[in-house]
Formats: structure tokens, sequence, C-alpha cells
């Protein structure tokens, strides 16, 4: 090789290494990990590493807001699961991983929680295989939204770890789905905190915001200082005892919708309404007329009433649904256009009532001049017009 180029080579490998030795300099040392006794538990090992294990017990004493854990005694005898995760991202995808898990069982003395916290991304594996034991117990999953976020999530990880999934077993209750059918007439939001605040009566303080959570535990990857964790694992626990009371309440309405406990009149609507798109229309009645019944305004009572004559209708009980019209009918209110439609049909088609019809119609065109009861009001008054044409027979 020639000397000049062996030369150039030899300055460039000195300026390389004072640039190194320049930032090695600079460069602080990381941090030693903090005492993880903070958060409580201990470190546990498997055959493919270890992770950080941490449990907890509320005894039947304890109190949730308003309820006992006692409350939970029914669910001890079921092979349910409570799961609930904190993630380094709330859109998901292959690239977010379920740093905190938590799963709760409900025994006869009380609510026992295990949590997995990973400490770092190579602990993943012995954490999920822990899990994965864990739930081999249960035949059912509960979770809230975990049907579209956590179960999804955490199949990628076992994935990606190259493990068989733990939930191919596993029947899967999610009661997002049932509180939204019970509570979102009533309440602006279904989040899980807002329920456990409304429903069980537990108002949370200092609580960490769930959109914090990630930069929480990005902060722990940086400093190794887990103090600022100890919110996390408490918010996690919260939610996963929230969601066992939840379990207590939801399933058991929906199995026996009228032997349910509701008093708003917001929720025994929404009850009533998940049972019309079932075909439990004599159910759905009952209920509707709870609902009306228990009503605290009138905006709720005349949504009430109208889903509840439209009830009627389809299980043929005119009387009842010609008397939901009439009263709709009668006042102002958002469906008095409607009602008064439902009358016309009704003269219309069952009594052959058409003056009735017409009259009905024409006030329904004056309230709301659309397209539909133009045209009805037309067609009744051409069949008015014929009849008086027709001759009487001497």
């Amino acid at each position: 090789m020639d000397s000049s180029l062996q030369a150039q080579l030899a300055l460039l490998r000195k300026r390389i290494e004072n640039i190194d030795a320049r930032y090695a300099a600079a460069r602080p040392p990381l941090p030693l990990a903090e005492d993880l006794s903070c958060l409580g538990g201990r470190e546990v090992s498997s055959s493919i590493g270890v992770h950080w294990e941490v449990e907890r017990f509320w005894p039947a004493s304890h109190r949730h807001g308003s309820l006992a854990v006692d409350r939970l005694s029914p669910l001890a005898g079921r092979r349910w699961v409570y799961l609930d995760t904190e993630t380094t991202g709330l859109a998901g995808g292959a690239g977010t991983l379920a740093f905190l898990i938590g799963a709760a069982r409900v025994t006869p003395e009380g609510v026992s929680l295990r949590q997995w916290f990973i400490r770092e991304h190579g602990e993943e594996p012995s954490a999920l295989s822990s899990l994965a034991s864990f739930l081999s117990e249960f035949d059912t999953l509960v979770t809230f939204n975990g049907r579209t976020y956590d179960q999804p999530l955490l199949e990628t990880r076992y994935t990606l770890a190259r493990q068989r999934t733990p939930f191919s077993h596993l029947e899967h209750l999610d009661l997002l789905y049932g509180a939204r059918r019970l509570w979102k007439l009533r309440f602006e939001s279904c989040r899980l905190v807002e329920l456990e605040r409304h429903i069980l009566g537990h108002e949370r303080t200092g609580d960490v915001p769930g959109e914090l959570i990630p930069q929480l535990y990005f902060e722990f990857l940086r400093t190794r200082r887990a103090a600022k964790l100890k919110p996390v694992l408490e918010h996690n626990a919260l939610d996963i005892l929230s969601l066992a009371f939840l379990a207590a309440i939801i399933p058991t309405v929906f199995e026996d919708p009228l032997a349910c406990h509701l008093t708003h009149g917001a929720e025994l609507r929404g009850l009533a309404r998940w049972l019309t798109s079932q075909g439990r229309l004599e159910e759905a009645s009952e209920l509707y007329r709870r609902a009306v019944t228990a009503s605290t305004g009138d905006t709720l009572m005349f949504h009430t009433l109208w889903e509840r004559g439209l009830v009627e209708k389809k299980l043929d009980r005119h009387t009842e649904a010609l008397t939901i019209w009439t009263d709709l009918a009668a006042a102002a209110n958002p469906y008095r256009s409607a009602a008064l439609v439902e009358l016309a049909k009704h003269y219309e088609h069952n009594e052959k009532n058409l003056f009735m019809a017409l009259e009905c119609a024409s006030e329904a065109a004056r309230l709301d001049p659309s397209a539909d009861i133009t045209h009805r009001l037309a067609r009744l008054e051409r069949k008015l017009s014929q009849r008086r044409l027709q001759p009487r027979l001497p």
C-alpha cells in the first residue's frame, strides 16, 4: 500500500480515537437501578429469564367506594380472571409493549391481584410465560375494552416472543359493550374511571392520568428511578378492582332483565333497547313501562314513550300503542309529528276512518312539511275525493 495512503489512514484513526475519547469523557455514567422495593413485590426467576411480580389482596371487609368486597362473593365460584394492561402507547401495534399486566381472581376471602412488571424489554418473555401459566387456571377472561385492545396487543407480544398465546381456551367477557348499553344514555362518558365514580361511588385521589403512563415508563427506562411508577401500579390495581365490581353488576342485569334493580329511567331504557334488538319484545315493553315511571325529565320520558309505542305496535297491541301516540300528539315534543303520522296510519288501516286519518296527517304536515308527510296527506285527500264521487246505492 502506498505510504502516503497509510499515513492518511493512520491520521484518520487518530482523529476518530480523539473524538471517541472526548465524547466518552463527556457522557455521564448510566444511573444504577433504583431499589424496586418501593413498588413492593419481588424478582421472579423462570426457565427463560427474570421479571418483577407484585401481589396484592383486598379482604372481604375492604370498601371500594360505596361497596364492600364481600359484594363480589357470588363471583368466587366462577373461574373468571380480571385483566388490564398498562402500555407504552395507546395505539397498539407491534411496537407497543405491555410493560405492566395485572390479573386478579375473586375468592371467598376477597380479591387477589398479581402484577407483572417488565423492567426492560429483555424481561418480557419471562413475564409472558408466567402470565400464561397463571391464565391456564381460568376459563373466562373479563376486561374493559380488552376485546379490541388488551387481548390483541398481548397476542402480538406472545407471537413476537415465539410463545403460544394463552387466550385460545378462554371465553372473553368485555364489559365495555354492556356498560354502553346500560349507561351511555345516562352519562356523557362510559370510561371505566367514570363508571367507577358514578356507579361504584369511588372517587380517585392523586390518580395518574392514563395518557401520562407511557411517559412515566420511558422516564423509568432512562433514569431507573422506580418511585414515579408506584402510582401507575395503583392505577392498574384500581382499574382491575373496579372491573371486578362491574362484573358483579353488568352480566346479571342481562341474564335476568326483569329481576334487575335498576332504578334510573335512562338505564332501564338502555336495557329495553337492547332487549328490543334481541327480539325480546315482552320484556322490553315491561322495562319501557318502568322507564317511563322512573324518568326524571320530559326529554327522557318522550324518548321512552316513543320507543315503547313502537314495541307495542310490533306486538300488535294497538290499544296501548294508540294511547301512547295520542299522548305524544297532544303536547309539544320531538315526536309529536311522528306520533300524528302513526295515528293517521292507525285510523286509515285499522279503523278505516279516512276523515280522522286526514285530520292527523294535516296536523303532522303543518308541524313538519316533509316530502313523506306531504305525500301521505295528498294520498288521503285523493282517497276521500274518490269516495265522495262514488255513487250511493239506493
